[in-house]
């Protein structure tokens, strides 16, 4: 499955779009690889994104092409997540 379409089926983001636009601004890593919204991600991946002033890093569990709004976080465990300070953050996205 595309990392774009996962991160929008497991309700990581809201929409297909921002995960593909942050995507294409190099705003997410698999395993610790900057990915196009194309690539594949398997069971076992480890996915970083960083939008706003957090990056959230989460373990893939599992790729299922419906899931419901009560069992997507089950796709998925957090592994850690991060608070960027200003002098951190890219402000020109």
């Amino acid at each position: 499955m595309r990392v774009d379409k996962f991160l929008k089926i497991s309700r990581i983001l809201k929409r297909r779009t921002i995960s593909k636009e942050l995507a294409l601004h190099q705003r997410i890593k698999i395993n610790d690889r900057i990915v196009k919204p194309s690539h594949e991600v398997k069971i076992g991946d480890i996915l970083e994104v960083q939008y706003g002033s957090r990056i959230l890093g989460v373990r893939i569990l599992s790729i299922q092409e419906k899931v419901k709004k009560e069992t997507a976080m089950e796709m998925y465990e957090v592994v850690f997540e991060k608070r960027l300070s200003l002098d951190e953050e890219d402000i020109s996205c």
